[in-house]
């Protein structure tokens, strides 16, 4: 197996795509033809993770946060990132990271495994992406109807939420004049023709656009396929920034925290002051303050995050108790996904749980 059959794997369910622009997700070091020994899984790359792998004989390593996040002029291993990847070269150990784009996915994303562990349902994006997808218009005779929806189906076009095959057909007239070095599925040389055909508009993601498209030519009967690109400004339900949903019962706000922190192992929970009862809850996993005005629009009843300053629980103004539980802690789990879905797929490979605890953060007690 090799780095590529991996990262393929694991990119339909966060496409490198989904990434922030300041992000740097995906294959760090290395390259995509290495074959693969073994795959230890962390929260963060550094010397004493690499030193893990080398005693595991786990030759890829998979990370949530990149251990490059700025450009690197100079390798001297004057700070951790810079040892980090002389050893990992030395040793000839790929690193890959799947990062805000893992943030950001609705389905086996990390703010979802962060709900599953509070139990909740009816989940949905605080703050959804545009310029995700488009519509593809294609035109066909009436009697490849069939094999041009499969091909759309088949290669990711048609999802709708929580549904799949969507599109819609209309029918009317085309027409074309073969010119003397077509070769005419239907009509003659020189002639205009025409043709009852259907008209079939569906969506497609924007990083799947080229695939479909691909597969669509294939089944298409005519010499140029006819079909139009719509670029659309719709809120993308499935990806975006945070979560929210429902908790099975509602929870006085003590009996919540407590359960928050009984559920994700917490040390401790920085909060603000909520004197009502606890049933809509909001997530986000890392760095949430950017989400704190969001969480008014959806009246979420508490809101958990990370890395959030002094001034900032301020701003909450007490319509929503505001849950601090530390950056690591909020993102520890997101190993849990890629394992579930490495060892779906390939069920006998070498896949280790970093034993290291990367948290820079120690907690007096």
């Amino acid at each position: 197996m090799q780095v590529k059959d991996i990262t393929a794997l694991i990119e339909k369910i966060a496409p490198l795509s989904y990434q922030e622009n300041y992000d740097n997700a995906g294959l760090i070091i290395g390259n995509h033809e290495m074959k693969v020994t073994g795959i230890l899984l962390c929260l963060d790359s550094t010397e004493r993770v690499v030193d893990e792998a080398i005693e595991m004989d786990c030759n890829l390593i998979i990370a949530h946060h990149p251990i490059v996040f700025k450009g690197i002029k100079k390798l001297n291993g004057t700070n951790y990132v810079e040892r980090t990847i002389i050893k990992a070269i030395r040793h000839n150990i790929a690193i890959y990271a799947m990062h805000t784009n893992l943030d950001n996915v609705l389905k086996n994303g990390v703010n979802t495994k962060i709900a599953e562990k509070l139990e909740l349902s009816h989940l949905k994006i605080i703050q959804p992406k545009i310029d995700t997808i488009c519509k593809l218009v294609v035109y066909t005779p009436k009697h490849k109807i069939e094999d041009i929806k499969n091909a759309l189906f088949e290669n990711g076009a048609g999802q709708l939420g929580n549904y799949s095959e969507c599109s819609f057909e209309s029918t009317g007239t085309g027409s074309f004049k073969p010119g003397e070095q077509a070769k005419p599925h239907v009509g003659n040389i020189g002639i205009r023709e025409e043709i009852e055909e259907v008209k079939i508009e569906v969506l497609v993601p924007n990083y799947l656009l080229n695939k479909v498209l691909n597969g669509v030519k294939a089944v298409h009967p005519y010499e140029e396929m006819a079909y139009d690109i719509v670029p659309i400004t719709n809120q993308n339900q499935t990806i975006g920034a945070g979560i929210y949903g429902e908790l099975a019962k509602p929870l006085e706000s003590n009996q919540f925290l407590q359960f928050v922190k009984e559920k994700m192992n917490l040390p401790l929970i920085r909060h603000t002051a909520y004197d009502r009862e606890i049933r809509t809850v909001a997530i986000c996993g890392g760095s949430g303050s950017f989400l704190i005005q969001n969480i008014k629009n959806i009246k979420a009843d508490a809101y958990i995050t990370a890395d959030i300053k002094y001034h900032e629980f301020f701003d909450v103004e007490n319509q929503y108790m505001l849950c601090d539980i530390g950056h690591y802690e909020s993102e520890i789990y997101t190993l849990e996904i890629f394992y579930k879905e490495i060892k779906e797929k390939f069920p006998t490979f070498a896949v280790i749980f970093c034993k290291e605890n990367t948290n820079p953060i120690q907690y007096f007690k």
